[in-house]
């Protein structure tokens, strides 16, 4: 970290490690600092109070934020791929256009947070609280969802492709736009869902029997005909 970094304004361009976050978050004196084009890959950031930080186009590859408290952070157009933010708290965080790929999200607190544009492929989100969660344009495929609750939620343009939604509660809500395609589904609940918008290829035989009381088209039914290898008289 260079001398030039003023801890009351704007951080650009700077590779920060701990020990260097430890004191700018001890001068900000609690205050909200903004980070810019910066680095911090690999960085233990475990445990630290970085709530209202923002980061923009910033760098994070297997950075560790295990149980930080992110409440209220924003983060545009970052890259963190492989970071840990096990048990960490992400109340009302913004995600916009953010590369979270491969992604330890274990336990996190995502309650009224917001994600757009973003890709967790192959994320594990396994116990994270999702209450209130507002995620729209966000790629899922080979994701971690098992057992989390989407209960009538509005999914707007999410790809669950290949995801791990076994025993996911999915009651009442609304799929636009939305891929489940060859999805993990046993044990999974979809009563009252509307799955009109949804791409269901894939579908197993011993699927089928979870889309009970949900809403489906009339094409989707024929295709999930098909594919079960059965064809309308």
């Amino acid at each position: 970290m260079t001398s030039r970094i003023d801890p009351t304004r704007t951080i650009e361009g700077a590779t920060l490690a701990r020990a260097e976050i430890a004191t700018l978050i001890a001068k900000a004196e609690g205050g909200a600092l903004r980070l810019v084009d910066s680095i911090l890959d690999e960085a233990d950031l475990s445990d630290l109070d970085l709530a209202g930080w923002h980061f923009e186009r910033c760098s994070l590859r297997r950075t560790d934020l295990t149980k930080a408290n992110l409440e209220r952070t924003q983060w545009l157009s970052c890259r963190a791929p492989f970071a840990s933010f096990f048990g960490a708290d992400l109340a009302e965080a913004t995600f916009q256009s953010c590369d979270i790929n491969n992604a330890n999200l274990r336990q996190t607190c995502l309650m009224s947070a917001r994600l757009t544009g973003c890709k967790l492929t192959g994320a594990d989100l396994t116990e994270a609280r999702i209450i209130d969660l507002s995620c729209e344009e966000v790629l899922l495929a080979g994701a971690r969802l098992t057992g989390l609750s989407f209960r009538k939620m509005r999914l707007r343009r999410l790809d669950f492709s290949q995801a791990d939604l076994r025993k996911a509660d999915l009651r009442e809500a609304s799929f636009e736009a939305c891929s489940l395609r060859d999805a993990l589904l046993t044990g999974a609940r979809f009563d009252k869902a509307d799955l009109r918008g949804a791409d269901l290829g894939g579908l197993k035989l011993v699927d089928a029997a979870l889309f009970r009381g949900a809403t489906i088209s009339r094409e989707q039914a024929a295709q999930l005909l098909a594919e079960l290898g059965l064809r309308l008289g």
